[in-house]
């Protein structure tokens, strides 16, 4: 087991290494869409690539996913297989987002044996999902509102 600071060393070195092994600028909240971000998302059992929309407007931020959600399938087939899909989904803090997500499980950034491949996986998911949104942006950006 770790101390707090040993583990928060860990991450660091974790995230520098990743950025050294893909010295790339992600897309992650540059979105031009307000409270909608990509994320990653590492833990000792899991990581994730993850899609958040957040807006506080919850019809805002179902239109929003419903768009993605209209475009599930060409998602699906051109991009990220095995995408969940999460109209409401509840953080910690009690908010409620919408959140599509690819995850790989039975990693830990704990472990160092598993960086190579979360990074892979990071790369690989995180490139597809950018890639989907360069193409398909401006339709997801125009949501109708009543």
């Amino acid at each position: 087991m770790y101390s707090k600071e040993e583990a928060q060393r860990l991450k660091r070195e974790f995230w520098i290494a990743f950025a050294e092994k893909y010295p790339r600028k992600w897309l992650l909240y540059d979105t031009k869409i307000k409270d909608f971000s990509f994320k990653f998302f590492v833990d000792n059992k899991k990581a994730q690539v993850l899609i958040d929309i957040e807006p506080r407007n919850d019809e805002k931020r179902i239109a929003y996913f419903e768009k993605l959600e209209a475009l599930k399938a060409i998602l699906e087939d051109e991009f990220v297989t095995d995408l969940v899909f999460e109209k409401n989904y509840y953080l910690e803090n009690g908010k409620t987002i919408s959140r599509i997500w690819v995850e790989k499980s039975d990693v830990s950034v704990s472990n160092r044996n598993y960086w190579d491949a979360i990074f892979d996986f990071f790369n690989e998911k995180m490139a597809a999902l950018e890639l989907f949104y360069a193409e398909y942006d401006e339709f997801i950006k125009t949501i109708e509102m009543e």
